[in-house]
């Protein structure tokens, strides 16, 4: 049976997964989360950006842009996932996606719900309990936020995994109020 814990006031609504992996929606700024793991939303070479890539870089400082170039020489796959440490922020780990771009033609949906089951992946690979994740490509990438949400939710929901906790980070209300609705089923 799912669990349901509102904190009216608190901006953070919890509703569990029939047993799996509770869904955990709130918002802030992702690089001030207190989880095992932040995912960033990240571009292919791996080596920071804007938008939610940016602020994790400069959250945790060189040492992960350090680690990306160590780590992945030549950058990564669209859908595909990988670690770096997370240099000064709270968490241990980023866990580095690639969500498909939605304004340069990258439209196979199959692309950004892998970015979800990949990252909750290497989260189990590294032990990481606890995941933060934002909404990939609804930024500057361009993907229809609606459809970004239910492939985020929908993935998270039915992916196997030892994580607990998959906490969905909304910058603003508007995305917050949105991800609630999804989440509650509503």
């Amino acid at each position: 049976m799912a669990e349901l814990c509102l904190l009216i006031g608190a901006g953070v609504i919890v509703l569990g997964n029939d047993g799996g992996v509770d869904l955990t929606v709130v918002q802030g700024d992702i690089t001030e989360q207190d989880v095992d793991a932040v995912v960033n939303a990240a571009n292919r070479a791996m080596r920071g950006g804007g938008g939610v890539d940016g602020a994790i870089h400069r959250a945790g400082g060189p040492a992960v842009l350090e680690d990306c170039i160590k780590r992945f020489p030549h950058g990564l796959a669209t859908g595909d996932a990988g670690w770096t440490t997370a240099g000064e922020m709270r968490a241990r780990w980023v866990i580095h996606v690639v969500g498909p771009n939605y304004r340069a033609g990258e439209t196979d949906r199959s692309l950004l719900t892998s970015c979800y089951a990949r990252a909750l992946a290497v989260a189990d690979v590294l032990g990481a309990r606890s995941v933060a994740f934002p909404l990939v490509s609804a930024g500057i990438y361009g993907w229809p936020k609606s459809d970004a949400i239910t492939a985020a939710v929908e993935t998270l929901r039915s992916t196997s995994t030892w994580v607990a906790e998959a906490r969905m980070v909304a910058f603003d209300t508007g995305t917050y109020d949105a991800l609630v609705t999804a989440v509650s089923g509503g």
